[in-house]
């Protein structure tokens, strides 16, 4: 039969591995509570940033609509400005 050795102050070697096995239990867990505080801060940090990427995309595109529209309108204006000046100057079109 085996006999159980004892530390110097009367515990047993697998008593002292449990208790060291239950402390690195608790400093994981600890760890563990550590990581996810942080990445639940970096995930909102995250969502606020896409939150405000997504609005500035949005008045992008909304001022870059605005720009097409104002752009286009002022292209049909120049291809109608020959025919206004020859009106206001009363000259015939060439045929």
């Amino acid at each position: 039969m085996a006999t159980k050795r004892s530390t110097e102050d009367g515990r047993s070697r697998l008593e002292e591995a449990m208790a060291m096995l239950i402390q690195d239990q608790t400093a994981f867990v600890a760890q563990l509570a550590d990581y996810n505080r942080i990445h639940s801060e970096l995930e909102r940090e995250h969502l606020e940033l896409k939150r405000q990427s997504d609005e500035r995309f949005g008045r992008i595109e909304a001022q870059m609509a605005e720009i097409i529209r104002v752009l286009n309108e002022h292209s049909r204006m120049l291809e109608r400005l020959p025919e206004a000046v020859r009106d206001k100057f009363g000259i015939k079109a060439q045929q």
